[in-house]
């Protein structure tokens, strides 16, 4: 064996061992906070519950942890893709497969959004992991906004949720797909360098291996961005308990108020992509338009996901960008709604 193959060997070897005695020591520091946690619950918990669990409290505890569960998975889902393409995919992947042309790889970027079954949390990794490989940040985010909008599980879902009404599933895809596009061309207009803080790539160390990359990645993306999916589940559970149902009411007497709410309403209710359009079919008092309206504008625009790209690509992005996908969803669905159903 030559000393280049002890080299490659030794490297193995740390990789193996480096990444078991991080997993022992995730073991031990999560296994004693669990001890703690279990340890006062059980001293403090009965009195702890007399006093904090009144309904308000467990209405927003139901919010969040819906939340949280349903948008943790495909947070998982983006980390690990996003993990793979830094670790396997070389650049002249994305070099090939794209246009060079900005106004071309926009929309085929956007279109490539239909693959990727998961929501928004795991868009934003993916998304974050694309630029690093070089890929030009306006098809990148064009993705980011496409894949949580017109990938398949969720048009099959928003069949079974207007059944007999396919004229909605095209209304989603083509309204979805349009904003998508037009935010990334509109960012390659007008978007400046210094408005997006570039992803750093998880730094993993000299010599490790694509695997190690790999797990470095997975580690990096799902802890970072999971702090941020937790702060825009807790202010959607806020908004859930202090906004009583009967106020909302009052708004579907006209046509574009009623649009205008849910589309407000979509940002801070935080409801994953596949399963919004269960919710926008049981607000049928608003109108087809106002429901399209709050499935267009939820997987692109909400509280978490405002929450996951300050954290991914920094706050003067996360509000510019946000702002205008906001009002270019909301005219995309009133514009496909008009013509469609």
């Amino acid at each position: 064996m030559s000393a280049r193959d002890h080299a490659l060997a030794r490297g193995r070897l740390t990789d193996v061992v480096r990444l078991v005695a991080r997993t022992v020591v995730h073991v031990v520091l999560g296994g004693s906070a669990l001890v703690t946690v279990v340890t006062v619950a059980g001293l403090l918990g009965p009195a702890l519950a007399l006093d904090l669990y009144t309904p308000p409290v467990a209405a927003w505890w139901t919010v969040f942890t819906a939340v949280v569960v349903q948008g943790i998975p495909f947070l998982l889902l983006g980390a690990l893709v996003s993990a793979a393409i830094g670790a396997f995919v070389p650049e002249r992947v994305f070099t090939r497969l794209l246009p060079r042309s900005q106004a071309l790889a926009v929309p085929v970027a956007g279109a490539a959004g239909v693959v990727l079954p998961g929501c928004e949390c795991a868009s934003v990794p993916v998304a974050g992991s694309l630029m690093r490989r070089g890929v030009a940040p306006a098809a990148a985010l064009a993705f980011l906004l496409s894949a949580p909008a017109v990938n398949p599980v969720v048009l099959v879902a928003t069949s079974l949720a207007f059944p007999g009404n396919p004229q909605m599933v095209v209304a989603r895809f083509a309204a979805s797909l349009g904003t998508a596009v037009a935010m990334g061309w509109l960012w390659a207009r007008f978007g400046r360098s210094g408005w997006l803080r570039l992803p750093k790539a998880p730094s993993a160390g000299p010599g490790t291996s694509r695997t190690g990359s790999f797990m470095a990645g997975i580690q990096h993306d799902f802890l970072h961005a999971g702090g941020f999916l937790v702060v825009g589940s807790a202010a959607a559970a806020t908004f859930n308990i202090t906004v009583p149902r009967s106020l909302l009411d009052v708004f579907t007497v006209s046509v574009w108020v009623s649009v205008l709410l849910l589309a407000v309403l979509a940002v801070v209710l935080c409801v994953c992509s596949e399963a919004d359009a269960f919710v926008a079919a049981s607000l049928s008092q608003f109108g087809p338009v106002a429901q399209l309206a709050f499935m267009v504008v939820g997987p692109m625009v909400d509280l978490k996901l405002f929450a996951l790209q300050a954290g991914t690509f920094g706050r003067s992005f996360a509000v510019r960008f946000s702002s205008a996908t906001w009002v270019v969803a909301v005219v995309s669905s009133v514009l496909v709604g008009w013509w469609v159903l």
